[in-house]
């Protein structure tokens, strides 16, 4: 078990608690609004124990888990021997800047300094401290205690060591990483998910499909693949003679379809009265929460049964 520490406890910050406390660290949460902290302990509590349910607390009773995550009222005290820092603060520069300045001056050598960050390239923002060299992104999908994989992105004077420390720290704690080589706009889940919209707008925008038609081309077409397999395992498995077979038999379909993939819809254009309205009249915005718990509970469900099928049938 070691101390990690928690910067900013919105969305983010507290579903990290959750899956380093389940790991069996101890973790302690700081914000700068110390209402946050509390009601990011209030509604962790409140989802142990469907986490219980689905058997996804590695064994461990709710109180356990719970008791290893406290609250703290000063920056200094929830660095102080930390291990692992993970921040979790609003997506601007100056201040992810600012935060990595106190951060870094403040902590231990020992630790190593993550940022929660989706979009921001950890060059941008941590150029100028002196440890510099223990610092980078650890982006996961929201939220990461049901969901396994995680970005690690490092700046160019990232140390090596930093990069497998932290990739060895998640793996630990139950997570998937995905190793960059470069930091990169997007880093690899945004590039990916980014393709994916750009065709789900154009199909809208320009009249081929209805919303509902193209979710219902992932949700259940694709994605039950894509669920416990990916593109490349995909296409490996889709061809008699394996990825180079379906590369010679399919690759002409897709180089037709790239030139017409080459023009942006504009999400905020046109389209979007198509996309809203259409969403709205299936899930009206005032039940956007009960099914967002809805989805939670959905993505426990499916943990816990790619957790039985891992073990009956391997990975």
């Amino acid at each position: 078990m070691v101390k990690v520490a928690i910067v900013g406890s919105g969305f983010i910050g507290r579903a990290w608690a959750i899956s380093f406390g389940r790991a069996g660290h101890d973790v302690r949460m700081w914000d700068q609004s110390p209402a946050a902290t509390t009601g990011a302990h209030d509604y962790i509590a409140g989802v142990l124990g469907d986490l219980a349910a689905n058997d996804l607390l590695r064994g461990q009773a709710i109180d356990a888990v719970l008791g290893r995550i406290a609250v703290v009222a000063e920056l200094g005290e929830a660095l102080a021997d930390a291990v692992h820092i993970q921040e979790n603060t609003p997506e601007r520069l100056d201040v992810k800047r600012e935060v990595f300045s106190l951060i870094d001056a403040m902590a231990g050598p020992q630790a190593v300094i993550a940022s929660s960050t989706s979009a921001l390239l950890p060059s941008k923002f941590i150029d100028h401290l002196q440890g510099r060299h223990r610092c980078l992104v650890v982006h996961p999908i929201n939220p990461p205690y049901l969901i396994p994989a995680a970005e690690v992105v490092p700046a160019p004077w990232t140390s090596p060591e930093t990069v497998e420390r932290t990739r060895a720290f998640l793996v630990a704690a139950g997570h998937a990483p995905l190793v960059m080589k470069h930091e990169l706009d997007g880093f690899i889940m945004n590039r990916l998910q980014g393709a994916l919209l750009e065709e789900a707008f154009r199909l809208v925008a320009d009249g081929y499909a209805s919303v509902e038609d193209v979710d219902i081309g992932i949700r259940d077409g694709l994605a039950l693949r894509w669920s416990f397999m990916g593109p490349f395992e995909t296409i490996d498995l889709n061809a008699p003679g394996g990825v180079r077979d379906y590369v010679e038999r399919y690759q002409a379909i897709y180089s037709n379809i790239f030139p017409q993939t080459l023009r942006r819809v504009d999400w905020a254009g046109e389209v979007i009265e198509t996309v809203e309205t259409d969403r709205r009249k299936r899930l009206p915005r005032e039940e956007l929460g009960e099914r967002q718990v809805w989805r939670d509970r959905r993505l426990m469900a499916l943990a816990a049964h790619k957790k039985k099928s891992d073990q009956e049938f391997g990975r």
